[in-house]
Order: C-alpha cells, then structure tokens, then sequence
C-alpha cells in the first residue's frame, strides 16, 4: 500500500496562490493515479482535480477550471496541486487520494488511500 502525506496549506488573501505538495511512501508512487479532493465545514467531500499514473490524463472540477493545475512527479513520489486566483469558496481541507489504477476518477469511492488533510483557508 502507499501513504500519502499533504502539505502547503495555510492562509491566503483571495487572489493569491498555493502549492500543495502530496508526499507519498510505500509501493511506487507511478503504479497509481492521484485525485484532489476537499471538503468545506458541513459540505461533502468534493472532487478537485486527478492526473493518470504518468501524467498525461488530467481531469478537474469546473469550479477549478482555469485556475488549478495538478501535476506529479513520479522520480519523487510527489504530486502537486497548484492554485491560482483563490477565492473564499474555496476554503476546505484538501486531501489527496490514490487509487490502484492507471486511470484518472472523480468520485471519492474509487479511490483507495487518502492522506491526512491540509487546510487552506482564503480570506476576502
């Protein structure tokens, strides 16, 4: 199995930027896809954004469109969740999530392992 580790969260003005990290240790890092998620104070957890097993597949929420782009690299067992253009909405505890697949998901069930969460809180 693998475990996954998530930093960079914090606070930030709204417009500003924020880097989430995704540490991952275990089984290799590339046997796996990896999603973002997140979940806001008495809201579901909600799909952000995945990439495929070697990066060439990337899907992303709407909301997100545009401002966030998730990449990895796999020589470091890392992955990342770069977000542009912050807005209060979307303050939450991100967490990212992998999945014993190549392919890329969006629901939080088809994911097998999660990290611990980080929170990114912006302000107006």
């Amino acid at each position: 199995q693998v475990q996954l580790a998530e930093s960079g969260g914090g606070l930030v003005q709204a417009g500003g930027s924020l880097r989430l990290s995704c540490a991952a240790s275990g089984r290799t890092f590339s046997d796996y896809a990896m999603g973002w998620f997140r979940q806001a104070p008495g809201k579901e957890r909600e799909f952000v954004a995945s990439i495929s097993w070697r990066g060439a597949y990337k899907n992303f929420a709407e909301s997100v469109k545009g401002r966030f782009a998730i990449f990895r690299d796999n020589a470091k067992n890392t992955g990342y969740l770069q977000m542009n253009s912050l807005i209060p909405e979307d303050t939450a505890v991100y967490y990212c999530a992998a999945r014993t697949s190549t392919s890329v998901a969006v629901t939080p069930s088809q994911y097998d392992y999660w990290g611990q969460g980080t929170q990114v809180t912006v302000s107006s």
